[in-house]
Order: C-alpha cells, then sequence, then structure tokens
C-alpha cells in the first residue's frame, strides 16, 4: 500500500489540468500496451499527451509475442487447463477460449493502435471544456476529487487482477504434480492484463463525463433557483454562491442575461455530446471485444463450478475440489467486476445525461421572457438529437439492459453444457467415448 501510495502522490498529487489527472491511468495504460502516449509538462507548466516511442514498440511487441505465443502453445498443444482436467469438453473449452482470448488481445492491440488519435481528441475536448467553456458560466472544476476517483478505480482494478494472477500461479506453482509451460501461462492469463487496462481507461473517462454532466446541470438548477426566489437582478459585480461541490465549485454570474447562460450551456452540451461520441467511436470495438471474452470465461467458468459442485462430473484433478471452485470462481468474478465497471460507468453517465432535460423542461414552464424561452425550446431540440449512448459495436447498448440479457444467455448455455454433460455416456471424463461419438449416439437414439 505503501508504495501504490507513492506512486499516486509524486506526480499527480496537486493536479492542475485535465492531462494531470489522466497521469497515473495512462501510465499504466503505456505499460500495459493499450496506449502509446504518456502525460508530460509544456514549458507553461501545463499537461499534455506525448507520443512514446516505447508505447508503439510496446505494442507491437505485445502482437508479436501474442500471436507467435498462441500459435506455438497450439502446436505444441500446452495449456494449463490440463492441470485441472484433460477431457474431450474441457480440451474443446479451452481450445475456444485461447482462440478467443488471442484473437480478442489482437484486434484491441490494433484498434487502440490505429484510433490512438480518437483519445487525443477526448481529452483535447475535456481541456477546452475546463478552461474556456464551464468559467464562462461560473464554474470551476476541482481536479483533485476527479484525480483521486480516477486513481481509486486503477488501484482496484489492477490490485484485483494482480491478486489473482498471483495467487493462482502461485496455487499451480507449489502443486508438484502439476506442470505448466511458459507459453501456456501467457495464454491463459495475458488477457486478463488488457481487459482491465481497457477497463480502468474507459472508466476514467466516463468518471469525467459524469462530472461535466453534474456541473451543467448545477448550471441550470441554479438559474431555476434564482428565478424561484426572484434573485435574478442586473448587477455589476460577480456573486460568488454557497455551492462548492465535491467536483467543482461555481459562482452565479448575476451580470449575464440568462438566455446568454443558456447559450452557453447548449454549447457547452454540445461539447459533452461530442467528447461521448468520441469516446465511443475509440472504445466501442474494444468493449465487445471484452464482453465476449468475459461472457465466454463466465460461461465456462460456471459450468465448470456448477458440474463439480452438483457432482455431475467424475474429476480426475490434481487439485482438491475447494481449490478447483475458487479458483474458478475467482475467474468469474474478475471477469463480472469488469462488466460491472464498463456497465456502471456508461449507465451513471447516461443517467446524468437525461436529467439535464428535466431541468430545461422545468426552466422552460417557468420563463416569462419570450427571448429565454425561444432558447430553451432550442435546448430542447438539441437534447433531442443529440444523447449520449454507448454501444458495442452498434450491436447492443451499453448501460443496465446488458445485466439482463447476460444473465438470459448464460442460464441458457449452462443448461445446454449440462444437459450435455448428463446425456454423456461417461459424463465426457475418463476414457469414455468423445464428443463426436456422444453426438452420434444421441443421433442413432433420435433415429
Amino acid at each position: 500500500m505503501w508504495f501504490l501510495k507513492r506512486l499516486v502522490a509524486s506526480p499527480g498529487s496537486c493536479p492542475r489540468d485535465v492531462y494531470s489527472c489522466y497521469r497515473l491511468t495512462i501510465f499504466m495504460a503505456l505499460w500495459l500496451g493499450i496506449v502509446p502516449y504518456y502525460v508530460s509538462t509544456s514549458p507553461e507548466g501545463r499537461g499534455r499527451l506525448t507520443a512514446s516511442y516505447f508505447g508503439y514498440i510496446n505494442i507491437i511487441t505485445r502482437m508479436a509475442i501474442y500471436i507467435g505465443n498462441f500459435l506455438y502453445s497450439t502446436i505444441d498443444r500446452a495449456s494449463l487447463m490440463s492441470n485441472f482436467f484433460l477431457t474431450d469438453i474441457s480440451n474443446v473449452i479451452d481450445g475456444l477460449q485461447k482462440i478467443n482470448g488471442m484473437l480478442g488481445i489482437f484486434a484491441i492491440l490494433t484498434i487502440s493502435l490505429l484510433k490512438r488519435r480518437k483519445l487525443l481528441e477526448v481529452l483535447a475536448i475535456f481541456d477546452g471544456l475546463e478552461t474556456e467553456a464551464f468559467p464562462r458560466v461560473g464554474v470551476t472544476l476541482h481536479q483533485a476529487p476527479a484525480t483521486k476517483k480516477m486513481n481509486r478505480l486503477v488501484i482496484i482494478l489492477v490490485g484485483t487482477m494482480t491478486a489473482y494472477i498471483t495467487c493462482s500461479f502461485l496455487m499451480i506453482t507449489l502443486r508438484d504434480a502439476a506442470t505448466f509451460t511458459m507459453s501456456a501461462v501467457i495464454s491463459y492469463f495475458s488477457p486478463h492484463f488488457i481487459v482491465c487496462a481497457v477497463c480502468f481507461l474507459a472508466g476514467n473517462l466516463m468518471i469525467k463525463l459524469r462530472i461535466y454532466l453534474s456541473a451543467l446541470n448545477m448550471v441550470l438548477k441554479n438559474l431555476a433557483h434564482q428565478w424561484d426566489s426572484r434573485t435574478l437582478k442586473a448587477v455589476t459585480q460577480k456573486q460568488r454562491s454557497l455551492q462548492c461541490l465535491d467536483s467543482f465549485s461555481m459562482y452565479t454570474i448575476v451580470t449575464k442575461d440568462p438566455a446568454e447562460i443558456i447559450q452557453e450551456s447548449m454549447e457547452i452540451h454540445h461539447l459533452i455530446c461530442e467528447a461521448a461520441a468520441t469516446a465511443n467511436k475509440y472504445f466501442t470495438y474494444q468493449l465487445l471485444t471484452i464482453i465476449s471474452i468475459a461472457f465466454l470465461i463466465i460461461v465456462f467458468d460456471a459450468y465448470y463450478v456448477l458440474e463439480t459442485l452438483l457432482g455431475k462430473s467424475k474429476r480426475e484433478s490434481k487439485f482438491k475440489t475447494v481449490e478447483f471452485v475458487t479458483f474458478f470462481s475467482c475467474q468469474m468474478i474478475l471477469y463480472l467486476i469488469a462488466i460491472i465497471s464498463i456497465v456502471e460507468g456508461s449507465n451513471r453517465a447516461i443517467k446524468k445525461s437525461e436529467k439535464t432535460g428535466g431541468i430545461v423542461h422545468s426552466l422552460l414552464n417557468k420563463t416569462k421572457s419570450a427571448e429565454v424561452k425561444e432558447k430553451l425550446q432550442q435546448f430542447s431540440m438539441q437534447l433531442m438529437h443529440l444523447k449520449i449512448n454507448f454501444t458495442a459495436a452498434g450491436l447492443f447498448n451499453i448501460d443496465r439492459t446488458l445485466y439482463f440479457t447476460i444473465s438470459g444467455a448464460l442460464t441458457t448455455y449452462l443448461i445446454i453444457l449440462l444437459q450435455f454433460t448428463s446425456n454423456s455416456p461417461n459424463n465426457g471424463y475418463g476414457n469414455g467415448g468423445s464428443c463426436c461419438e456422444t453426438y452420434n449416439n444421441m443421433t442413432n437414439h433420435t433415429l
């Protein structure tokens, strides 16, 4: 813990801008091979993203190692799963996981490299919002609380992943009967690092989006409060309000016309939506790949655990039942955490954006000025056409409805796998027939 505190406190203890907030996030993503940038400091004292030769070499090297290792382990038939069981079904499942993981990693690294400029565009929009747009409506963003939330997410995800991999590796190596090769270890554990990196990078971008939406909603609520309390007067000075929140503080600019404040709020909303759309373009295929990998691993891990706990298998393993169940349960929980971090970050940003429409229409009902009403109607139309939405390559939305979809698909596949095992002559284990023979027997009985 002391090392993590020092790592977080040393470069980013006093973040001054958007880029400083993301110092630890970008640093970890750089080392894990997701982004080829690092946060540097300009001569003016401001942060900026700088291209790193190490980052490019790291990404390309990882791609070569993962693909080469996948081909070698396939030819050599090296598998970490053979220490737990070696059956026809487990071989098929292990092959599917290996193909899904390696191809998924290659796709994520390739997309991250090709769309790297989208990340620059997102952070440039964030910087423009904080240095130009929000100050015009009296909002000052606090960097320290946002940095704390981001660093906490990085530490939780990286710490969980590191703890799981370390404990799993120790459990396997401490077994005298266990055998494994380095290619098998890389094939099995390498997807964990990439999934973790994409999850905290996407989650930390969502954190900033939520802060901006909260600040925008507070500006509009403050305007409504002025109308309710009849304090909207033309004076020649700024009146500092008592609204000092965790991530930002704001003062009421009463010298400005309400129509002008609404116009600038529209521009802020447009920039936030543009940043969200750009982030979605950057992450859309990566999130699709990660959710696919996570779903496949969760299905098979749940199958292994349920089959063992229900006593449907005659498992011949080098590990005790408790160790077997713990290993696959922890891996399943690890990928559940990854999915939850992605879905919750996206869903909370969407919910924040939906609150803006209610506030705008509340202002529309209260205003007496024709000019202000016209601006609010324009804002209402903008809210209808510009909505924050995150999808996985346009195939499905990334929000809480995804939980229901995954649960339904997970239940269906588990029932199919358990029934297939039950119908197998020797439960798919031991010296029984292969999967193909089982299928032929089932077909003959049907005919």
